[in-house]
């Protein structure tokens, strides 16, 4: 989803990622201190493919690959930038939650409605990281696409249409070509940073200063 406007960011981002969430919050707060408008343009991520089985479901984090002590240190990082940031959202909800279904509608509503998608994405943010809600259930979805004003039956449609789950491949890969290899990864011009950095941050990766 891209504004009008003479620059633009490129921003990868997965909805189950805390520090998307948080680093949603930034880019806000750095586009309001700019006079000039900024663009953005989001891109899916799928931080749960290597988990995912055949049939859709989860399979559990393998062993030793990321143990208590990661997830202390993540549930820390989240807590401080929370703080930093001004956000109100849970610390650890997302663990076992797979996005792969709210992508897919967001890819739907960009395609379909694309004046609806930019509500449609924060409510989905929020239904997960405010209101602890699985974002992997459809009538979840559903609730939340009718709480923007979305019609009866888009996310039904959305989950239903293989282009769309075409499309959602297409740009799974296009970020991997990229070299893209976490999230979120802000991206402008040849230059990029990871993670859920400072608005200042951002205003030198856009702005160089």
């Amino acid at each position: 989803m891209t504004d009008a406007a003479t620059d633009r960011l490129t921003v990868y981002a997965d909805y189950v990622c805390p520090f998307c969430y948080l680093g949603r919050e930034a880019l806000r707060q750095y586009r309001a201190t700019r006079e000039e408008p900024l663009a953005v343009e989001w891109h899916p991520f799928d931080l749960r493919s290597d988990r995912r089985r055949p049939d859709g479901t989860l399979r559990p984090p393998a062993d030793g690959h990321k143990d208590d002590d990661y997830f202390d240190a993540v549930r820390e990082q989240v807590r401080s930038l929370r703080e930093r940031f001004g956000v109100e959202m849970a610390i650890d909800v997302a663990r076992d939650v797979d996005s792969r279904n709210a992508q897919l509608a967001s890819v739907f509503v960009q395609m379909e409605r694309p004046d609806d998608w930019l509500a449609f994405d924060r409510a989905v943010y929020a239904a997960l990281w405010q209101d602890e809600r699985a974002i992997g259930d459809p009538d979840v979805l559903a609730d939340v696409a009718e709480d923007v004003g979305l019609p009866s039956g888009v996310i039904e449609a959305a989950l239903a249409d293989d282009g769309v789950e075409r499309r959602l491949e297409d740009q799974f890969e296009a970020a991997r070509i990229r070299g893209v290899g976490g999230v979120p990864t802000f991206v402008y011009g040849d230059h990029s940073v990871r993670g859920a950095v400072p608005p200042a941050q951002l205003r030198r990766l856009v702005e160089g200063a």
